[in-house]
């Protein structure tokens, strides 16, 4: 293997990342935001949530003609796009705010 040039920098972020579990808890929040995500938009009609949401991920197929307008309020990737199969990421920092923002937009898109 090789070493990066200033390793002291990036493991002084790892330690700090590890210093009281602060990297579960930033999981535990991303997971829960996920979670939400998915129970905001799981009834919206046209939209179909495609795999169980176990992690901070949550991916689903929406009507292809709709991605762009929504990509362009808020990052995402086209997971799939023959099946127009979306994945939606949830991180430390994501608000519930955020959450209802998004499927707020995505519902009057459908």
């Amino acid at each position: 293997m090789q070493l990066a040039s200033k390793m002291r920098y990036i493991a002084a972020q790892f330690s700090t990342f590890l210093e009281n579990e602060l990297w579960k808890e930033n999981a535990t929040h991303a997971n829960m935001m996920a979670r939400k995500l998915y129970e905001s938009v799981k009834d919206i009609p046209g939209l179909e949530v495609s795999r169980q949401v176990e992690s901070n991920a949550v991916f689903a197929r929406i009507p292809s003609h709709i991605i762009p307008a929504l990509q362009d309020e808020f990052f995402f990737y086209v997971w799939d796009e023959e099946l127009s199969e979306v994945r939606w990421m949830c991180s430390f920092n994501t608000t519930e705010e955020d959450i209802e923002s998004f499927a707020s937009l995505l519902r009057a898109m459908i």
